[in-house]
């Protein structure tokens, strides 16, 4: 009789189950939104809600787990929140759920970026996306296809964060897309447009996301687009829209409670101040934002803050405090291994340190900085060279598959031709006229695409030793040319010469005029070189705004002064670009090759880095000028190893014969151990993020 009653009242049961289902969904909807910014006050709610879980959908409860983790790694709680990502992704996988796979996945990545574990967090994040991207769920592919996207930008992948971005926003558009999901991937995109200087673009994107913010009627969305505002402002040069933007976010957020996201805009505020450098306020909202992160157990923020208030104190002269906090933040980048953010914190951290006058920190923090920046060149230079190759495979495979279908064709000729032989005789002749064109034709179809495989692998071998912006000799073919040179020590007056080049102050060039024209003035200085030097010399693209140039024969009193024709040749020149003319000097450092120390030579790889050290000294000693290393002195009372720990040092000590080129100088003069060069100070702090 129960069963009986309860079948009977199924059939009105069931819209109200469905009611009551529909809301649950709904209030985790507006839970996951709070989360974003008041974090403890969701976990209570979700904490209500796990008594109505029993009877749930697996969709729901993937989706309420996955919302758990994220509050308590919001909160901090990142063991806990690790064990519901695990929990997700079990889940999925029993039931073959790829969406909740795919949701598990997600959580965890989050969850590892938090631990400071990006390369994890990047791996689950790629695997997520294609697992979403299967998957029936368009808000899901929409978040996936975001942290993808975000994931390649950590990396410094730009260009593929772009396609990730810009994807994500297109299924982010109605009728399939909602609009919280277009809001989060504009907000993602307007980003990225900023890190990439692209700021035309980055403008368009973001009145579209003012606009679709506006429509949510959400404080916290509004706040979130008031600081990509305030990124954008501050790059571009609109220091009082920034400041306007970021005050109005703070506000939003106070009023929320949202006090993880009250440290970030402080964090900001604080950047705002170093930009206009009153380092005492800069200082103030530091500490306020070190205080919110650590109270939100925010270690990105915090790691940003102790930047800020280390440059805050070397502002004012606090040298040891600010050197202290400033290693402190850079210690969270290097366990992120977020590479683009170091860098930017290092070239940061030497201006700071040169501004007050502690030259030797400063050099250190130039040579971590380049060294950063010689492994992302190389690591983008060999992303092109992997997609430029699979390019021409993938050309290579449609070719043959055209071959193939033209092969296919005429066996299938052939066979029809047999028959019409069988069956009318007195077309023998016209049929074998045919086929004798047929295959003329194709023949002659053969020969041509050889050809242009031919044309395609000189494109890819020049391709392989040029650099594509200057058409200069790059990197690699540079190290294949000195593996095969045997550098003895020559007897008579005649040497080679390396000479290592880096633009002064090339970062203001870009921030100032943007990247197109930094691009100018690196093919303006390489046509200068090609002017400068011989045609027999060799010139190359080293890295970055770095040029290096080997010239293998050269009268030994005669290097000096092609040191000088290089700094006046590109310092007499100026740029015209736009409505702007850009005058450029660059730094020098360089010496006979080979260096022979206590009659052993030296590998090319270390004259090189002795050759970047001068480099360095003369950056650190007033740029627009060049040192050279002569030769050594003393050398049985020292060692290669200490001479190279610090050059400046063993020149002073007299083991080492530096000369100094002046940009602008008509002169040249050797340096004694004594002597005492202007510092300019640069007046600039970049961004960060």
């Amino acid at each position: 009789m129960v069963v009986a009653v309860a079948l009977a009242l199924a059939p009105a049961l069931a819209p109200v189950l469905a009611h009551a289902q529909a809301t649950l969904d709904e209030r985790i909807l507006e839970i996951r939104e709070q989360s974003r910014f008041v974090p403890d006050k969701a976990l209570a709610h979700l904490l209500k809600l796990q008594p109505e879980l029993a009877a749930a959908p697996s969709s729901t409860r993937a989706e309420f787990l996955s919302q758990l983790s994220a509050a308590r790694m919001r909160l901090g709680q990142n063991d806990v929140a690790m064990e519901s990502a695990e929990q997700v992704i079990a889940f999925g996988k029993s039931l073959h759920d790829n969406a909740i796979i795919a949701k598990g996945m997600l959580a965890k990545a989050y969850v590892l970026s938090a631990q400071a574990d990006l390369e994890g967090a990047h791996r689950y994040a790629f695997d997520a996306e294609k697992l979403a991207l299967t998957a029936n769920d368009n808000a899901l592919k929409v978040q996936a296809t975001v942290t993808a996207g975000q994931s390649y930008a950590e990396q410094g992948n730009f260009p593929a964060a772009l396609v990730k971005l810009q994807h994500a926003v297109d299924i982010a558009r109605p009728p399939a897309g909602d609009a919280l999901s277009l809001v989060a991937a504009l907000n993602a995109l307007a980003k990225l447009h900023v890190q990439m200087k692209e700021y035309e673009n980055a403008s368009e994107t973001l009145d579209e996301l003012l606009a679709e913010t506006e429509k949510l009627k959400s404080p916290g969305r509004m706040s979130m687009a008031k600081n990509t505002e305030y990124a954008l402002a501050i790059e571009s040069g609109q220091p009082k829209r920034a400041l306007r933007a970021l005050l109005q976010s703070l506000d939003i957020e106070r009023k929320l409670g949202a006090e993880r996201m009250v440290g970030i805009t402080l964090v900001n505020l604080s950047d705002s101040y170093l930009k206009e450098h009153d380092y005492a306020r800069a200082a103030q909202y530091a500490q306020e934002s070190l205080r919110s992160a650590q109270e939100t157990k925010d270690m990105s923020t915090e790691a940003t803050a102790r930047l800020n208030l280390g440059q805050a104190y070397i502002g004012m002269g606090r040298l040891a405090e600010g050197k202290k906090q400033y290693e402190a933040g850079m210690t969270r980048y290097e366990q992120e291994n977020n590479k683009p953010d170091l860098q930017a914190a290092l070239r940061e951290y030497g201006e700071a340190l040169e501004r007050a006058g502690d030259l030797a920190g400063a050099v250190s923090a130039y040579h971590r900085e380049r060294a950063i920046s010689n492994e992302l060149f190389e690591k983008r230079r060999q992303q092109a060279m992997l997609e430029l190759q699979e390019k021409y495979e993938t050309e290579k495979k449609q070719r043959q598959i055209e071959l193939l279908s033209r092969e296919n064709q005429v066996k299938g000729a052939e066979i029809d031709n047999r028959r019409l032989q069988q069956r009318v005789w007195w077309l023998l002749a016209l049929v074998f006229a045919l086929a004798a064109a047929v295959v003329g034709l194709l023949y002659r179809k053969v020969r041509h695409t050889n050809a242009q495989l031919e044309v395609k692998n000189l494109e890819l071998k020049a391709q392989s030793t040029l650099d594509p912006l200057t058409s200069l000799y790059n990197r690699r073919h540079f190290q294949e040319f000195m593996r095969s040179l045997n550098a003895k020590e020559r007897n008579d007056d005649i040497v080679g010469a390396l000479f290592l080049l880096d633009v002064d102050h090339f970062k203001h060039i870009n921030d100032d005029y943007g990247h197109a024209a930094g691009d100018a003035v690196l093919k303006m200085i390489a046509e200068n070189l090609r002017i400068a030097l011989r045609e027999t010399d060799m010139i190359v693209r080293w890295g970055g705004e770095e040029f290096l140039a080997f010239l293998p024969a050269i009268p030994r009193h005669g290097v000096d002064e092609v040191a000088r024709r290089i700094l006046l040749g590109i310092s007499s020149q100026s740029l015209k670009y736009q409505e702007h003319e850009i005058s450029v000097n660059v730094s020098v450092g360089f010496s006979p090759f080979p260096l022979v120390p206590g009659g052993v030579p030296l590998p090319w790889e270390r004259a090189v880095n002795l050759v970047d050290m001068a480099l360095y000294l003369a950056k650190a000693h007033g740029r627009n000028r060049a040192y050279g290393v002569r030769g050594f002195e003393n050398f049985h009372l020292t060692s290669m190893e200490a001479i190279e720990q610090d050059l400046e040092r063993a020149w002073r000590a007299g083991f080492v014969d530096l000369s100094v080129v002046l940009g602008g100088d008509p002169g040249a003069h050797p340096p004694t151990p004594t002597e005492h060069t202007n510092v300019v100070s640069i007046k600039q702090a970049a961004q960060k993020h």
